[in-house]
């Protein structure tokens, strides 16, 4: 009888334990072979794995294999002694004694693209379509883990702050957000829609823990092929009640950005230095309201309002060249969006029904966040549902909430791969989406 009784000591090292602990003499290693550079008596072999990049060292007459039969992609267990190395990735080399292969790519194959490389200089559609290569790519590979940091710092901090982590369904009887840019499928024989937004489940949650958060996918049937948008992406989501004011969430953004900055400083320090990314200052954000906004950028740039209602991209980067200038900031909270581009369940700004208690972050000129105070009142909900031409029957569930008593509350939706794309200054959302789906992509 055998019995299981949990992970093992590993008979090999990583490469975290080989600098942590100064790690010397004969080690094994695993890894994969990103690149080989023969020199003739001797070569570099670097293996590739889960921590970054080993250089190992091959010399004819030590080793007890040879250079020829090795192929990037191979999987090895490589065996040899530490020796420190300056010039190597990691401070340190492996001196190779024996390699045993593991795995080998099947024969006659070639890598689709040059991984080794420091960065990818192919297309983005290139890199799209060998996706499961690409990322094995390293400077590839970090931006996703820097993301994976991102929500980390994310999750954390809300736990910090007495949040409950929730988990909504992705299949739904009605959208959230009204409009028609919904996935719609067939759910055994009835008409059912991907997510929009985890809004309703959210609110209603509100009414159980007064603090929710979600981190998951997020689907619209937008038919834009941009450089910002996708059908679908990671919404970081938080709801939570008892609040005075709309603004009670942004504080809760700021701090929440804050934290997961200095987390990713802390954690994340090898993707930042890797990737060259100079971490925002997030200590003091400014908020202008919506319509001051339009007037602040059209006087200084000569640029006429063409839509009252809503921000239009050059609008959204001139307010955020507007704001680096005049106060030094990367991110602005713009507030009190018009009624008419909010939805239904937006409360009004109770001196102003034209506009709402609401606000979108620009982060390096987009939008990246979407949030505001909820309208928690029953009568004031289905009033305003009535007004829009809306019939409140179809929202039975959604006001079952209001009707037997809510707190005052709201929240918010921050875009990861926007918030990512700004972070690292790239230029398609797509380069900081690990399997992008859009009007032309399903796979891979």
């Amino acid at each position: 009888m055998e019995f299981v009784t949990g992970v093992k000591k590993k008979e090999t090292y990583e490469i975290n334990d080989i600098l942590d602990r100064e790690i010397t003499g004969n080690v094994s290693m695993n890894g994969a072979i990103h690149t080989i550079r023969d020199m003739g008596e001797f070569a570099f072999i670097v293996l590739r794995n889960r921590q970054g990049l080993v250089q190992c060292v091959y010399e004819e007459g030590i080793t007890d294999f040879s250079v020829k039969d090795l192929k990037e992609g191979m999987t090895v267990l490589a065996e040899g002694m530490i020796h420190k190395e300056e010039r190597a990735p990691q401070g340190f080399e492996l001196r190779l004694v024996k390699m045993a292969v593991l795995s080998e790519p099947q024969k006659d194959t070639m890598m689709p693209l040059p991984i080794s490389k420091w960065k990818l200089k192919t297309s983005l559609e290139t890199k799209l379509a060998y996706r499961p290569v690409s990322l094995r790519n390293i400077r590839e590979r970090a931006i996703f883990k820097l993301q994976e940091g991102i929500v980390r710092g994310f999750r954390d901090f809300l736990y910090s702050e007495d949040f409950t982590e929730i988990r909504t369904p992705k299949i739904v009887a009605g959208n959230a957000e009204g409009g028609a840019n919904v996935f719609k499928l067939e759910y055994f024989g009835k008409k059912a829609f991907l997510a929009q937004s985890p809004q309703f489940y959210k609110q209603t949650m509100v009414g159980v823990y007064d603090r929710v958060f979600e981190a998951a996918p997020v689907f619209r049937a937008e038919k834009h092929n941009t450089t910002r948008h996708l059908n679908e992406y990671t919404s970081l989501d938080f709801e939570m009640g008892y609040i005075k004011g709309f603004e009670d969430i942004m504080d809760m953004e700021a701090s929440m950005l804050s934290y997961t900055f200095s987390f990713l400083q802390e954690k994340y320090a090898k993707e930042l230095n890797l990737l060259n990314v100079t971490l925002p200052d997030v200590s003091k954000i400014p908020a202008v309201r919506f319509d001051e906004a339009k007037v602040l950028v059209s006087e200084k740039y000569d640029r006429k309002i063409k839509n009252p209602y809503d921000l239009e991209p050059e609008e959204e980067v001139l307010i955020g060249r507007y704001f680096k200038e005049e106060f030094g900031s990367d991110f602005v909270f713009v507030t009190h969006y018009p009624s008419k581009k909010r939805p239904f369940y937006a409360m009004d700004d109770p001196t102003d029904s034209k506009f709402t208690l609401s606000f979108d972050m620009l982060f390096r000129g987009m939008e990246i966040t979407t949030g505001g105070q909820r309208i928690h009142d029953y009568d004031q909900q289905v009033n305003k549902m009535i007004a829009r031409g809306m019939d409140p029957e179809d929202f039975t569930n959604f006001l079952m909430i209001h009707k037997h008593g809510m707190p005052p509350h709201g929240g918010l939706g921050i875009g990861l791969e926007r918030l990512t794309m700004k972070l690292l200054d790239e230029q398609n959302v797509r380069e900081t989406t690990l399997f992008p789906r859009d009007v032309s992509r399903l796979e891979p």
